[in-house]
């Protein structure tokens, strides 16, 4: 597995200009080829191999007066760029042939160097190094101080120097590690959990423990407010407005580190704890587009399973996802009776069924655990309980008679998800008859 180690970089003077110049100097060079590739296409024909693009925007360019400052920088820098505009064309491909699954992924486009995050990567073949004294020796740009917060696990194989918004610089090493000795570190463990995502709480588990929602964003409004003030008033152009828009991208990177160092330690203390993992597959960009938008990009949960996921992968966990329209939060976890959906302002309710009170956020850790299959019974025995098919005569609509009113509404939900594509949900009631569910409910 490979991951990415980064580290805190204090360039002086000179060597913050020599590291402007090598990002001009990459981000040039992947306009061209970007541009070479656009102009081929337009007239038609093939587009250049790599080798081509490399002899003619690296190679050649060198020597002509309008490129000559190309040879002012690392010619790894250069290459690398073109490797990147390679992978961008190549994922873009691979995205109109629906060989590449996720996010809408857009044609690559011009680089500016008004862009908030600047970056160049080095090779081995670069010949960069960490000197004796601890600090990143980089092929024309100078022997670079570093803030070791920790020490490397094995030897990298690149190194990308990035410059951020808010003007810092950092050094991200690329490290394989060995999935097998990470897992060798981990303490053996037999517990299981379910995670329920919420905004009242960040996570509750369904052991009943309660995380709190920290809300970095929330609690950071007021300056943020202010210094966002203050940029507005500067004039465009200014330097005044740069210091102040630097102002403005720290108290945003204050925001985003608080909230990914959250993450971080919540979710390594999860794994190291827990031998499996069941969490609940949110439509996180759904939830994005609600009044509750603020407060959903607040919380980070795809960053947060993200990390859950890795993790897992690297010290031989598991960790289950279940759909995200499992009725965990209407269904008893005591007998299984489906209660219907409820209000989010009901945070406790009674089974009708079997009269248990239930927490809204623990019952529904509990159900994402039960529905993973991590639940186990007095004997070991794993507890999933099965889905009860619906039975249909046949295909299509059901006309039913005049006054008939349970059978049409138990009909028109399972018509509804035929229309619009979807898949019904199966659930079963208190005297065991099966019935449909919408699957948006």
């Amino acid at each position: 597995m490979q991951l990415r180690y980064a580290f805190r970089l204090y360039p002086d003077a000179g060597q913050r200009t020599a590291l402007a110049r090598a990002f001009g100097c990459a981000r040039v060079v992947f306009n061209d080829a970007v541009r070479a590739r656009e102009d081929t296409r337009r007239a038609g024909q093939p587009f250049p191999t790599a080798g081509e693009l490399s002899r003619r925007l690296v190679t050649e360019a060198k020597r002509t007066a309008e490129r000559s400052w190309l040879g002012e920088v690392s010619a790894v820098v250069l290459q690398q760029s073109l490797r990147d505009a390679e992978a961008a064309y190549r994922n873009f491909f691979a995205f109109l042939k629906g060989a590449r699954k996720g996010p809408k992924v857009g044609s690559p486009r011009f680089k500016s160097r008004k862009d908030a995050r600047q970056s160049i990567r080095f090779t081995a073949n670069a010949r960069w190094n960490i000197t004796g004294s601890g600090r990143l020796s980089l092929p024309k740009i100078g022997t670079v101080k570093v803030k070791w917060s920790r020490t490397l696990p094995a030897t990298p194989t690149s190194v990308t120097v990035i410059k951020d918004a808010a003007g810092r610089y950092f050094a991200s090493f690329v490290i394989d590690t060995d999935p097998a000795a990470d897992a060798g570190r981990m303490p053996e463990s037999d517990r299981t959990i379910g995670i329920d995502l919420g905004l009242t709480h960040f996570a509750v588990l369904s052991d009943g423990t309660k995380i709190d929602s920290p809300r970095f964003l929330r609690r950071a409004e007021k300056k943020l407010k202010k210094t966002q003030k203050e940029l507005c008033r500067k004039q465009k152009g200014s330097k005044n407005r740069a210091k102040a828009r630097l102002k403005v991208a720290r108290a945003h990177t204050k925001v985003a580190d608080a909230r990914r160092e959250f993450h971080h330690q919540l979710s390594t203390k999860l794994i190291c704890e827990n031998q499996a993992i069941a969490v609940e597959d949110l439509s996180v960009a759904g939830l994005a587009r609600t009044r509750l938008a603020k407060s959903v990009h607040d919380a980070g949960w795809s960053s947060f399973i993200g990390m859950l996921k890795y993790k897992a992968a690297r010290y031989g966990r598991t960790l289950v996802t279940i759909g995200r329209f499992t009725p965990t939060s209407q269904t008893c976890s005591a007998c299984g009776a489906v209660d219907g959906p409820k209000p989010l302002d009901v945070r406790e309710w009674t089974c009708v069924a079997c009269g248990t009170v239930h927490d809204r956020d623990v019952n529904a850790a509990i159900n994402i655990k039960t529905a993973a299959g991590l639940a186990v019974t007095a004997c070991g025995a794993p507890v999933r309980p099965g889905a009860i098919p619906a039975q249909r005569e046949e295909t299509g609509s059901h006309g039913f008679p005049t006054g008939n009113r349970a059978a049409m509404e138990a009909q028109q939900p399972v018509e509804k998800a035929r229309i619009l594509g979807l898949q019904p949900e199966v659930q079963v009631n208190r005297r065991g008859t099966a019935r449909s569910s919408p699957p948006w409910r």
